[in-house]
């Protein structure tokens, strides 16, 4: 399967030229492909998950907030949601903590909570902050407490897995009126009715924001080329696929991948127009995927 890396309604896909496919090559001719997209696209909502390599290495996490204020700069309204799994577990260790997972859920008691409060918001996401302000746009950091923007209960498996929620509701007004001036940078952790915090997966998170929005696309970065058929060659990215293919699929889906599908899925359900999953360990992948015709990861549409 192919797509367009912009949307269903831009340019055909079509062959790019050798020089086009190297990295870091500029010319007219990627300016020219990428010109329809802007336009497209301006004034539009960008909902993208950050983590992975992306996050973790710091020429990646660069080029991720130069491809950031490049989107915001053209026009377009991006909105960030991220994670910090590797580095939570970092600090847990160093304090002499227990990391344990359940079907993929780390198990979580109050204190591995507010340890993940503290690497999510006070590391983590002043690093983002940090990053996009030194390449010239501000940003305003959001956990799911402030202005009530998550609202959590608890995951149906939280005998298993302790303060590990899921978002019921987010308070879409919260982000609305940070982003007319600014980035948004969410971190995935929120607060019950009673005040309870907990852990959320940051993919479900960033499913669960595009869609109350509604966005036009959500984009979720991971550390493979995209969605991936089964079993996996060289060439066996899936390019372009439908919500009823990837419901289908679910079911016999397993790891990390499973969560981000199940969040495109929810993304769609709430309106927006495309969801993509691409690999954040290719340097300004997000403007790969946007603004090419051929794209680099997996597009899933209604």
């Amino acid at each position: 399967m192919t797509h367009a890396g912009g949307s269903s309604g831009g340019p055909s896909a079509s062959p790019r030229s050798a020089q086009l496919t190297r990295p870091g090559t500029p010319s007219v001719e990627t300016l020219l492909e990428a010109l329809p997209y802007i336009r497209e696209f301006h004034g539009r909502t960008i909902v993208i998950k950050y983590g992975g390599a992306a996050m973790r290495e710091d020429e990646l996490r660069e080029a991720f907030a130069t491809d950031v204020v490049l989107l915001k700069y053209v026009g377009m309204n991006p909105v960030i949601v991220h994670g910090g799994g590797p580095e939570i577990t970092d600090f847990m260790k160093r304090l002499g903590m227990e990391v344990t997972f359940v079907e993929g859920l780390r198990v979580s008691d109050a204190e591995t909570v507010e340890v993940a409060k503290m690497v999510l918001l006070g590391k983590i996401n002043t690093d983002i902050l940090t990053r996009l302000k030194r390449h010239g746009q501000p940003a305003v950091g959001l956990g799911g407490e402030d202005g009530a923007l998550f609202e959590v209960r608890p995951a149906p498996n939280s005998e298993k897995v302790g303060f590990v929620g899921e978002i019921e509701r987010v308070n879409v007004d919260v982000i609305d009126h940070i982003a007319e001036d600014y980035v948004p940078v969410i971190a995935s952790v929120g607060t019950d009715r009673e005040g309870h915090s907990y852990n959320v997966n940051a993919d479900e998170a960033a499913g669960k924001v595009a869609a109350a929005m509604p966005a036009h696309k959500a984009i979720f970065l991971t550390d493979v080329d995209g969605w991936l058929e089964r079993p996996p060659d060289a060439d066996s990215r899936i390019s372009q696929a439908s919500v009823e293919e990837v419901e289908a699929a679910l079911d016999e889906i397993e790891g990390g991948m499973r969560p981000k599908l199940a969040a495109c899925v929810e993304a769609i359900g709430g309106g927006v127009e495309a969801a993509h999953i691409i690999d954040g360990r290719r340097p300004h992948s997000l403007l790969l995927e946007l603004f090419t015709d051929a794209g680099i990861g997996t597009k899933i549409t209604a």
